[in-house]
């Protein structure tokens, strides 16, 4: 059973592939295509960003896929920037005109803070602001499944404070050299799934002389043992190209990693994004 054909179940039953195309970095103009690329190497799970700039063209991509809407899982994100309710209803409704859908699969709060203050500063009212539009949408079935994406165990913690619905998702950066482990726990705990972008550590990882050596030993390249080690931690994993060969590439991961090399990658610690540390990448910094 190939990779792209495994799912992991959310709240209501709904069903999300454990492999996902992100789309970071693509190009509005190019998105459509990359996305039907995707889906016909047979990938079903989808994910943009109102601030990636490319909704419009993976809407086109996925109405324009030859599959059904139903058999695709589409995701995007709420600005990071929108703290308010009224922002954040029409922001909502924004993703579905601009994308063309009439309904997305899951909705993410992008960042606990905008990106300007990441990390830093106290927008707790302005998350459970966005949270409420965020639940009634799902209420109102504009939304099937939402979520948060970097939010830590104290903005969780917050946002639980008011919540009627607990995040059923949070997108967080997760690769071998950055597992946030107790994070992934206390998501567990919660039965929060967490999503893992750039699950090749944006490409830096592939020059990890060690990594290299262990991926070898498996026979695949870098980027398979990367992305099978996220799938093997619980995770759904999102590595973005628009490059069909590197999609097709990136779903032969029907191979296990061992408990013990499991453990080493767990215990890595490489952080370091040479020219892609720029993060968050829409601040500007």
């Amino acid at each position: 059973m190939s990779i792209l054909n495994e799912t992991y179940t959310l709240p209501g039953g709904i069903e999300i592939p454990k492999l996902g195309l992100g789309t970071w970095f693509i190009d509005d103009d190019q998105a459509a295509d990359a996305v039907r690329a995707a889906v016909e190497i047979g990938y079903r799970n989808i994910d943009t960003a109102q601030a990636y700039g490319n909704e419009r063209g993976v809407g086109e991509g996925v109405r324009a896929s030859g599959v059904s809407r139903e058999d695709l899982f589409v995701s995007t994100k709420l600005a990071a920037e929108v703290k308010d309710y009224d922002g954040a209803v029409a922001a909502i409704d924004e993703s579905l005109s601009t994308m063309g859908l009439d309904y997305i699969d899951l909705f993410l709060i992008h960042a606990p803070q905008p990106w300007e203050d990441f990390r830093n500063g106290d927008y707790a009212d302005g998350n459970a602001q966005a949270w409420k539009a965020l639940e009634e949408a799902h209420q109102a079935g504009k939304i099937r499944a939402i979520g948060v994406s970097n939010f830590l165990q104290s903005d969780l913690d917050s946002l639980l404070e008011t919540a009627t619905v607990t995040p059923h998702v949070n997108q967080l950066l997760v690769h071998a050299g950055n597992t946030p482990s107790e994070l992934l726990s206390y998501c567990e705990s919660k039965g929060i799934l967490v999503e893992a972008y750039s699950p090749i550590a944006h490409g830096e990882i592939l020059d990890n002389p060690d990594v290299k050596t262990m991926a070898e030993a498996y026979g695949v390249t870098v980027p398979q043992l990367c992305i099978r080690y996220t799938i093997q931690l619980g995770t759904v994993s999102l590595p973005k190209t628009a490059n069909p060969d590197h999609m097709r590439s990136n779903a032969e991961v029907d191979f296990t990693i061992s408990d013990e090399d499991m453990g080493a990658l767990r215990g890595l610690h490489d952080q370091d994004y040479g020219e892609s540390a720029a993060f968050p990448v829409y601040s500007g910094k």
